[in-house]
């Protein structure tokens, strides 16, 4: 067994930089055993191969779930109806709805919303001594974007954040008895919110082009059933606030942290299309997934059960010098960047191209408006390994 890292007893300074242990994965022990009898697997070519045999690696957790969570938990109810975890056939109609609703034709018409969105947030922060980037800035616009593809009320949407960081931590590989009661509460306290949103919109259907919980409520051939309504709605609001957030606060920590890489922005605006590829590369917002293997694997000379659970270390394989030149170093016109931010094969995330929107919009026109930023102290990392994003972000606007 591998010293180099334990999920469950993480190094000092891990959540600060773990880049150098991901590192040391892809080069000393790409199948990195834990005592758990689970793997870490980190090196490019072995994830995407893993995404792309679903045959032998599969997406259901319920036999992960079930001791983790336990089996009649809200939690367990959760994670085991919702997209990510799931293969066909439930995996396929709740993904077909998806990308239905985010077709081109439908995102050009939100842009100028996410426009209008983003120049409103970047006015309410103008003449400010000092802001906190997570709160005022990144953490709000997905909030507005996902709450508005699932036509929650605005003034309703106050409590999704807090729900969905106790829901999306109860998946780090150590928990404490009082993160899974967080994290089956949000889970309980979601699913009341969601009850009148969901007979409202029974009685009163919206337009399916733009209204994704109406797609959902009126899938054809094999419908949702009650669980599975819920606990979609329920991920895509988490889904698309968590990763994003973390894009965007990330993203902007970058480039105070590199100001030749921020002047040169600045001086080409037209980068930020791939920039933010490379943002998502370098600080991948979702650091892990997870598969379950189906038969006995052999890889870098390691054979893996059938029934194991592999830990796909995104974070590591997206700086995998075999498949990136000088991984470390950020190149904001980098290509090809074929990173793994959004996982890979069938799961790939179906919000791809509304993130990168998202991130395209948000990043850059917060530098145009505020080209002098500057972060300040009392910046804190979000403390989970699954995740990575900041909690607090605190900058001056100058």
């Amino acid at each position: 067994m591998s010293d180099i890292l334990t999920l469950t007893a993480l190094p000092e300074g891990f959540h600060d930089n773990p880049y150098p242990v991901y590192a040391r994965l892809c080069e000393e022990a790409p199948v990195c055993a834990q005592p758990d009898g689970s793997f870490i697997l980190s090196r490019y070519d072995d994830l995407d191969m893993v995404y792309r045999d679903t045959d032998t690696f599969i997406s259901d957790k319920k036999a992960i779930f079930a001791p983790k969570f336990g089996p009649d938990s809200p939690l367990f109810e959760h994670h085991t109806n919702s997209l990510v975890f799931n293969d066909p056939p439930l995996h396929t109609r709740v993904r077909k709805v998806m990308v239905g609703a985010m077709n081109p034709r439908a995102l050009a018409r939100m842009e100028p919303g996410l426009i209008t969105l983003v120049d409103s947030l970047l006015d309410d922060m103008a003449g400010m001594a000092g802001v906190e980037l997570i709160t005022a800035f990144a953490g709000a616009i997905p909030i507005e974007v996902i709450g508005n593809l699932l036509g929650i009320p605005r003034d309703r949407r106050g409590p999704l954040r807090d729900w969905s960081l106790a829901i999306l931590g109860a998946l780090e590989p150590a928990l404490t008895p009082e993160q899974l009661e967080r994290g089956n509460a949000a889970v309980t306290d979601f699913k009341t919110f969601l009850r009148d949103i969901i007979q409202d919109r029974r009685a009163h259907p919206g337009d399916p082009e733009t209204d994704v919980l109406t797609r959902l409520m009126q899938t054809t051939g094999d419908h949702l059933t009650e669980v599975e309504l819920y606990q979609n709605c329920i991920f895509i609001l988490n889904a698309g606030h968590e990763t994003t957030t973390n894009l965007i606060g990330n993203a902007l920590a970058l480039l105070d942290q590199h100001p030749d890489k921020r002047a040169a922005l600045l001086a080409n605006p037209d980068l930020i299309t791939t920039a933010v590829d490379e943002f998502l590369r370098l600080e991948s917002p979702n650091q892990f997934g997870n598969r379950l293997t189906t038969r006995p694997v052999a890889l870098h000379g390691v054979t893996i059960p059938a029934g194991t659970d592999l830990h796909l270390c995104m974070g590591g394989a997206n700086r995998d010098p075999r498949q990136f030149d000088t991984p470390d170093e950020m190149q904001l016109d980098r290509r090809p960047n074929k990173h793994l931010a959004f996982a890979g094969g069938p799961h790939t995330c179906v919000g791809l191209t509304l993130a990168r929107m998202e991130g395209r919009i948000a990043v850059g026109r917060f530098l145009q408006r505020y080209p002098n930023y500057t972060l300040t102290a009392g910046a804190r990392r979000g403390g989970r390994i699954r995740f990575r994003g900041y909690a607090r972000l605190p900058a001056t606007l100058t």
